[in-house]
């Protein structure tokens, strides 16, 4: 393009230009530099600053970068689960006309208006070993003994929920679902609002039952929305940080935490970066794979 081409671009298309250039520095600043600086480190020695491939070495040696590793793909796994299940069977259920509709709505999206830090308590006092969950499961076991379907000789003993292990990974599943589960109602919405009426129309007219016009109308049309939302939440679910840092802290690490305690409580910013740019690649391949073997180019027509 030459010199009077990208004037005359420039010219027709200045208010476009204007408004998307604070947009691009603050991306080019703020994301893309931020990104490769921590890709250059990652490569780094610590000491000497010549290029190696020592940090990566150190992480795969170590157990708990291990255990952050594995809990980040669970957590992402059942998490994803979770939030699209509970998201579809809300905006399925939005989609209908009822009673009290406008009500419902606003208590779905409230968890929207809470910070993840103040969710991330909120739901302390639900998971603590005296928290309401142990409390309902407690009283549930004493009706139980009551009607004689336990022993008069069991006794419940409160559940650690924040002491690991899977029970762990599900509360900050759970948590995430909580926080989320609004966007994922709306975007999920969106996609049901975009379906023409008049394919339903056909589908009753075919005699499809319910299940039917939902498994080979409602999904195959409600796809470009699926993959949106999938991916949006699984780069974000992949990066949690908040929840697993006020749930679990170390007993259950994640890679975000992870690379956080590597930078602020050992110093060491060449392997926080490495823990970094690992994470990073499991976000693209998780996305490319996406792409390539579920959703095949058609949720993006």
């Amino acid at each position: 393009m030459g010199a009077s081409a990208s004037m005359k671009f420039i010219k027709k298309y200045k208010l476009e230009i204007l408004f998307i250039t604070p947009l691009t520095l603050y991306i080019f600043y703020f994301t893309l530099i931020p990104i490769l600086q921590t890709i250059q480190i990652s490569f780094l020695d610590r000491f000497t600053g010549g290029i190696t491939l020592e940090n990566y070495q150190y992480l795969w040696g170590k157990q708990h970068f291990k255990q952050a590793f594995g809990n980040t793909i669970l957590i992402t796994s059942l998490g994803l689960t979770m939030q699209m299940t509970a998201g579809l069977i809300l905006a399925l259920m939005l989609k209908r006309n009822f009673k009290g509709k406008g009500i419902f709505r606003s208590i779905i999206l409230t968890p929207m208006g809470v910070p993840t830090l103040v969710s991330g308590v909120a739901l302390l006092y639900i998971f603590d070993t005296q928290g309401y969950m142990n409390e309902i499961i407690y009283r549930v076991t004493e009706g139980l003994k009551y009607t004689g379907l336990l022993q008069e000789t069991y006794r419940f003993i409160p559940i650690n929920w924040g002491g690991g292990g899977l029970k762990t990974i599900f509360i900050i599943a759970f948590g995430d679902m909580w926080k989320v589960t609004p966007i994922v109602t709306l975007l999920l919405l969106a996609g049901l609002e975009s379906i023409p009426p008049n394919v339903y129309e056909a589908s009753e007219i075919d005699g499809a039952s319910k299940w039917q016009t939902f498994r080979y109308v409602t999904l195959p049309l409600l796809k470009p929305a699926i993959t949106m939302t999938i991916i949006l939440r699984a780069v974000d679910v992949f990066r949690i940080f908040e929840l697993p840092m006020i749930l679990a802290g170390k007993v259950t690490p994640v890679l975000a935490t992870y690379a956080f305690e590597e930078y602020r409580m050992y110093n060491n910013p060449n392997v926080s970066g490495a823990a970094s740019t690992i994470l990073l690649v499991i976000i693209f391949v998780f996305v490319l794979l996406y792409l390539k073997f579920v959703d095949k180019g058609e949720g993006l027509t």
